[in-house]
């Protein structure tokens, strides 16, 4: 325990700089986050749910509370989809209302500021904040609750249906030898027979050789016959440790559906859980992750089923050069009164170096028997016969791997409804597969 109580220190340090003051409930709900942070203290590779990944080199530097910052347009430009027409700028964990865009939403839509909402629709903020992730057992989300001031919040109101996407985009920046971290938060409550789709984006304005570590909490909440299409952007600097957790409840009838694709950072870690906790209500889980160098990306998803009737799916594709590593692990739990279940689990990594290695683990509870429930998992390098098919008529051999690498991916990329972000997705995508592929080649 002492020397838990040590490598805290620091820790303990950043807690005295946490927000105070708001709301009693609110404060209640950050004292007991940091409570279970103090308790729990970081996980470990003893720990069966991260024995694969490492958070040292987070547990052992010191982070200091990354400032408010008032910026210009220019810090969006290197993030995706950046300029829709209906965005939430968030820096450092702080909304941003120069920057954002809000206006053309339909009547009884709120979006914008967390902290503001928290004042303003307290009746609402109350009742779900804080709610589906509950820091018991959950460092990073203890550590995230514990800072629970600002980021973004979006209600959309009963039967309304919104035609543009609503990008929110989290942004962080850094100072040079100072090693600073943000804790943003995304409160999302989607009223019945709602729909929307939503971008949520993590990016980074900063150059080489700053740290910075960003642990995020997404939490959303889909009334009853909703229709959620979800993505989700990592594409930070490979200098930033990225840990998050995303936690979804979605009601009788609705269907949620969430894409995450994990394109930067050096230590990336994804927690997605999903409730279902309604008669048919239906979700779909899908992912792309791209690792190179030494970079490491960890997902772990939970879909659970605790009513009946409810489909759930599932593809996670993973594509790893140089010496990355890769964790995966998917789980689904079917709860004794969910009979009538049908769930469907893939999981396959693309190996494009003899170094890369991935450790993947699919997990069945079932605790019903009138179910269906399947799952898949595949590692290994591009197929040799269909390369050798390939070049039979007429590819060369770099054509041939590009192609087949590039349809890969694809399989996950045409989920993409929002057309400007499919584009710009691909483009970055095999602009870094085109980079490490050149390197290979030249080795």
């Amino acid at each position: 325990m002492a020397q838990v109580m040590d490598t805290l220190q620091p820790w303990l340090a950043a807690l005295d700089q946490r927000p105070r003051g708001g709301s009693r409930w609110l404060q209640d709900l950050r004292d007991g986050a940091a409570s279970h942070f103090v308790e729990q203290g970081f996980p470990s590779v003893h720990d069966e749910e991260w024995r694969f990944t490492s958070v040292a080199p987070i547990a052992t530097s010191e982070f200091r509370p990354a400032p408010a910052v008032r910026a210009s347009e220019n810090i969006l430009g290197r993030a995706l989809y950046a300029d829709a027409p209906i965005r939430v700028v968030v820096i450092n964990g702080r909304y941003s209302p120069e920057l954002s865009r809000t206006a053309g939403l339909p009547t009884g839509t709120r979006v914008g500021s967390l902290a503001t909402a928290i004042t303003e629709h307290a009746d609402v903020v109350g009742r779900y904040l804080g709610q589906l992730a509950v820091p018991a057992n959950r460092p990073f989300v203890a550590l995230n609750t514990a800072f629970a001031h600002d980021g973004a919040y979006l209600c959309v109101p009963d039967g309304a249906v919104l035609a543009q996407p609503i990008h929110i985009l989290f942004v962080s920046t850094s100072d040079a030898g100072t090693a600073l971290m943000a804790h943003p938060r995304a409160l999302i409550v989607v009223g019945d027979r709602a729909e929307v789709r939503i971008v949520e984006t993590y990016a980074s304005a900063f150059e080489s050789g700053h740290k910075h570590f960003t642990n995020a909490v997404t939490e959303l909440v889909a009334g009853e016959g909703a229709i959620v299409d979800h993505y989700k952007i990592q594409e930070e600097h490979v200098d930033t440790f990225h840990i998050a957790s995303m936690h979804i409840n979605a009601a009788r009838g609705s269907n949620v559906s969430t894409h995450a694709f994990t394109l930067g950072g050096r230590l990336v870690r994804n927690d997605i859980v999903a409730v279902l906790d309604g008669e048919g209500a239906e979700c779909t889980l899908n992912g792309l992750y791209f690792a190179d160098g030494q970079r490491h990306v960890d997902t772990h998803t939970t879909i659970d089923h605790a009513k009946p009737h409810c489909p759930s799916h599932e593809i996670y594709k993973g594509i790893l050069a140089g010496k990355a590593k890769a964790v995966f692990n998917g789980k689904i739990i079917v709860r004794p009164d969910a009979q009538k279940t049908d769930a469907k689990q893939t999981n396959r990594a693309l190996l494009l170096s003899d170094d890369a290695t991935i450790h993947t683990k699919p997990q069945l509870e079932i605790f019903a028997d009138d179910v269906k429930c399947t799952h898949g998992a595949a590692i290994g390098q591009l197929d040799e016969d269909a390369l050798f098919y390939l070049r039979a008529r007429g590819l060369t051999f770099l054509e041939a791997r590009d192609l087949l690498i590039h349809a890969f991916a694809g399989e996950i990329l045409e989920h993409v409804r929002v057309e400007p972000l499919k584009q710009a997705l691909e483009a970055e995508l095999y602009a870094q597969l085109a980079k490490d592929l050149a390197e290979v080649d030249a080795a």
